[in-house]
């Protein structure tokens, strides 16, 4: 059948519409699960630390998948490989809403994420390949406003299943788009010639052993090294020691041997190596603030999974005005201009972030969300042309790969650091503060004796006595935290900031796009 399609020219507009469905539902899940942490934590009956490996144990299984994207291609041939992954994806997110414990899901998190992690490399690849050179701006616009909207969105539809039906739905929703995403993909997506099956691929099983042993040792280091105080703990040193090691003879082998999992060569391009490497501190800085912004707004504002998630939505309509504006301009300027534009609005909004209270109005919620899908929108859309611009068409797959797994690396990263970082500036603030809570503090003693009286009202003086000390130190739990989450926005706005000086590596070349 597919010697049939090749032969074929099949509207490129048809095949955008088969890729970025299976693309969007893959990074979709990268956040829907977000806002609903809480609620699974709680069914799980497992801490919101415990929960966070929902997220990273889907990261980093995709990055397992991503580099050999391009060996699976030739085994199978391009476009079948990618219906296969879409259907394994699938079926993944059906066993994940039947999850019964927290094994199970990230279980079935590992599954989704080794079908999910060839769809975004291989969607990128297909649809740079459907336009010619002159419209790859255009393909990149499409495929930035698919992969900067749907985190955008995830929380939303999130937040909305998990408060009208339960959190389940957030995976069986999965279930008709993937299917629909299979069907258009059989229909309107042809492989050219240096991407059908070919016959006896090798594969470079010392590598991919390797790679494996890598990611799965980084993903216990991520996902245990908060609770086991990181490098503070034996058996956390001897982790990280493997995963680093197993990284190290992972690249070595793809150098050396000939048959490798992935081409290294495309880190010969400059352009490739400087875009990648923005993207993936873009990445990191997009997740650490998704990750975070529901817990903040659930656990101190007070706002159900819904609003939460319903707080991001100035994000996607900030990324869709981004997308749009790159789109009409993206000749007129350098692309490094948009990218500065896009870094500065990064970090600025981050920073924005870092000044909420507790008393806040949603408009100071709205305001630098927009800002920030703005900045993500215009950042991503950019560099994802800028740094494919000169790739060729052969290497494409395996340039998307190698990309997608650093920034899959970088945004399992960016979510681990912001969890530990909001618990530990937690207990730093609090030790900080607590000193304040001693009776020759004049305005402690005041506040003390005044909820001591009012609970007297209620209870005998010895337990309002303890009622008011419980709810003083409360209170001071809550600053803390709400200072912790300051702190890290703080701190992610400018490390955003101080990515700018690497655009001037770039040199004085423009875009072709």
């Amino acid at each position: 059948m597919d010697s049939v399609d090749n032969t074929k020219v099949i509207n490129p507009w048809l095949t955008t519409i088969a890729v970025m469905s299976a693309a969007f539902i893959f990074v979709l899940d990268g956040t829907i699960a977000n806002v609903a942490l809480p609620q699974m934590a709680g069914s799980f009956s497992s801490s919101n630390d415990e929960a966070t490996w929902i997220l990273t144990s889907y990261l980093i299984a995709s990055g397992i998948v991503v580099p050999s994207v391009d060996w699976f291609s030739k085994l199978f041939g391009r476009k079948q490989f990618f219906i296969v992954c879409i259907l394994l994806f699938t079926l993944a997110s059906l066993f994940c809403g039947l999850s019964t414990s927290l094994d199970m899901m990230i279980l079935s998190r590992v599954l989704q994420g080794l079908g999910g992690g060839a769809l975004l490399p291989v969607a990128q690849a297909i649809l740079l390949e459907a336009f010619p050179v002159e419209k790859r701006a255009l393909a990149m616009s499409i495929f930035g406003f698919g992969v900067v909207v749907a985190p955008v969105i995830g929380p939303i539809l999130g937040g909305w299943l998990t408060d009208n039906w339960s959190w389940n739905w957030i995976f069986f929703i999965n279930i008709p788009f993937g299917i629909l995403a299979a069907v258009t993909s059989k229909l309107w997506i042809y492989d050219p010639p240096y991407a059908m099956k070919q016959k006896n691929p090798k594969i470079d099983y010392v590598g991919f052993t390797f790679l494996i042993i890598w990611l799965v040792t980084f993903q216990v280091f991520l996902d245990k090294g908060n609770n086991a105080d990181w490098f503070g703990s034996e058996w956390i040193c001897w982790t990280f020691a493997v995963s680093m090691v197993s990284m190290v003879l992972f690249i070595w082998s793809q150098i050396v041997q000939k048959d490798s999992i992935i081409d290294l060569s495309v880190f010969k391009d400059r352009s490739f190596v400087i875009g990648t490497t923005i993207l993936v501190i873009a990445n990191m800085v997009l997740y650490a603030s998704t990750t975070i912004m529901p817990l903040f707004l659930q656990n101190l504002i007070g706002y159900n999974a819904f609003w939460s998630g319903y707080s991001l939505m100035p994000r996607g309509f900030g990324s869709v005005l981004a997308i749009m504006i790159y789109s009409v301009t993206n000749r007129m300027l350098d692309f490094r201009i948009f990218t500065v534009i896009g870094l500065i609005g990064l970090g600025v909004s981050s920073l924005m972030f870092g000044f909420l209270n507790l008393e806040m109005s949603m408009i100071s919620i709205v305001i630098p969300n927009f800002i920030f899908g703005f900045s993500v929108g215009l950042t991503v859309t950019v560099l994802s042309t800028a740094s494919m611009e000169t790739i060729s068409n052969a290497q494409m797959t395996n340039a998307s790969g190698v990309q997608n797994l650093i920034k899959n690396l970088g945004a399992a990263i960016g979510t681990s650091l912001v969890a530990t970082m909001v618990s530990r500036y937690s207990q730093a603030f609090q030790s900080n503060m607590v000193g304040f809570l001693d009776m020759n503090n004049p305005v402690f003693a005041e506040k003390l004796s005044a909820l001591t009286s009012f609970f007297c009202q209620y209870d005998v003086y010895s337990v309002a006595f303890q009622k008011a000390q419980g709810m003083l130190y409360n209170q001071l739990v809550q600053q803390s935290t709400l200072c912790a989450y300051m702190e890290t926005f703080r701190i992610w706005g400018i490390v955003a900031l101080v990515t700018i000086p690497l655009l001037l590596l770039y040199g004085r070349k423009k875009s072709k796009v």
